[in-house]
């Protein structure tokens, strides 16, 4: 997490910037001083890491043009005036106009060290706000759609490279809410068929009695009811990508018909007897074994086979517990952008429970929590505390390593790899940290 930690004061008379100076130095931080406007704005930039204390009544320029230039540097930078008695009008036309705050003389030098921690504290959230969309923004390609720096998210990108761009048919294998279409459509737009369609087919979601004649089409008269000739889903993907999710509810007869598609490359709608020439690729998914599905006689086998050329397995969320805080904020700014709410950044005890919890329904859960996070519906520890089945909790063993590596990860992150900075914030030896990086698989390279 970003923490903001400067204050710039900006005052012509020095009496009054040593005399705020010092009632600042209790929160901590580098305290900056500018004798005018102009002085100030030369130690600005977009991304300062902190707040601004301006007076209003300065020669050449004011308080108010102040901050009307230090808004174009940085529209969200923190800006608080401080003020004459007289001046109260004034100060509250400058926070419509973009101030954080204001505070008149003569003040109480505790409200001014609170208002200041308020500013920075606010400064941080943007500050981290933007280093989140900017490290979203400069991933590209897997990075940037299957999020995760545990070492099994690193297996599944290699794998959905190494097998992107080829024509094997590919089944991939998870639990209900991991991810299973992502991978699929990863699949797709890494390929030579990208710029053709992607044609999802949820097998489980179709009544039997349509199922032929959504993955096959038919002609005009072929039953009742088919009053026009119809397209159906094979076709349709024509030198694309077709996705069969939850493969295994295919009826049986429908799956011998599907492999002699895949077989032959052509299909016959129904009432025609004319073939149709068609090339797709076939991506399957599924949550159940379908090799134990073929032994029991519920899936053909030949079949299973000219699927399972390429198996993607993707990790439930409780083996990858150290992606759970990225994804948590990924979704969490997302979400708030998207509801035009503040960014929000959970603390040591939200970060427990996001690590404790079982996430029985995997990433589409927590989505679902960081969403209600976000429009302050519960606190975490209650939501989660309610919904976690008791013997599904991690030993304490695992617990702990997965909330070490969090909290490991965030300050070297903050620290952008200084294991000597890390250290120091941790309170730990440096070749303590050192020892735990390796442990747990850290690279002060990744966070360069």
């Amino acid at each position: 997490m970003t923490v903001a930690s400067t204050i710039l004061v900006v005052d012509d008379d020095p009496t009054n910037r040593d005399l705020i100076t010092q009632q600042l130095a209790g929160i901590g931080g580098e305290i900056l001083a500018a004798a005018d406007g102009e002085a100030a704005l030369e130690q600005l930039r977009a991304g300062f890491p902190g707040a601004v204390i301006a007076d209003v009544k300065m020669p050449r320029m004011d308080g108010l043009e102040f901050l009307h230039h230090a808004r174009e540097v940085d529209s969200d930078l923190p800006v608080i005036l401080v003020t004459g008695y007289g001046d109260i009008a004034m100060a509250v036309q400058a926070i419509r106009d973009g101030a954080y705050d204001f505070i008149a003389r003569p003040y109480d030098a505790e409200r001014l060290r609170e208002m200041a921690a308020r500013a920075l504290r606010a400064r941080s959230l943007v500050l981290d706000n933007r280093a989140l969309r900017a490290e979203l923004q400069a991933k590209t390609g897997l990075d940037a759609r299957l999020l995760g720096t545990s070492a099994a998210m690193d297996e599944l990108r290699r794998t959905i490279a190494a097998v992107a761009d080829t024509s094997a048919n590919v089944l991939i294998v998870g639990e209900t809410g991991t991810g299973k279409e992502l991978v699929a459509r990863s699949l797709h737009d890494l390929s030579r068929r990208c710029r053709q369609r992607f044609v999802p087919v949820n097998c489980a979601a179709l009544p039997e009695s349509l199922f032929e004649s959504e993955l096959f089409g038919h002609e005009a008269g072929a039953f009742t009811g088919a009053v026009k000739q119809r397209i159906g889903r094979l076709e349709h993907a024509h030198r694309g990508t077709l996705f069969l999710d939850e493969i295994d509810s295919l009826p049986l007869g429908l799956q011998a018909k599907l492999l002699r598609v895949m077989q032959e490359r052509e299909i016959e709608r129904l009432g025609s007897n004319a073939p149709t020439a068609t090339d797709f690729r076939a991506i399957a998914a599924t949550q159940v074994d379908l090799k134990r599905a073929a032994d029991a006689g519920t899936f053909r086998p030949d079949l299973f086979y000219r699927i399972d050329v390429a198996e993607i397995r993707i990790p439930p969320l409780r083996e990858r517990r150290e992606d759970i805080p990225l994804l948590f904020q990924a979704f969490a700014a997302e979400l708030a952008l998207r509801h035009d709410r503040e960014p929000l950044h959970p603390g040591r005890e939200d970060l427990q429970s996001l690590m404790t919890h079982a996430w029985p329904r995997h990433v589409r859960e927590l989505r679902n929590v960081a969403e209600r996070y976000v429009l302050g519906l519960h606190p975490l520890a209650r939501e989660l505390g309610g919904l976690m089945p008791v013997r599904a909790r991690p030993g304490l063993g695992e617990q702990l390593d997965a909330f070490e590596r969090c909290v490991l990860d965030q300050e070297l992150a903050r620290h952008k790899g200084s294991v000597q900075a890390a250290a120091s914030a941790l309170g730990l030896p440096v070749r303590t940290l050192n020892d735990r990086m390796r442990r747990h698989g850290l690279s002060r390279k990744a966070y360069l």
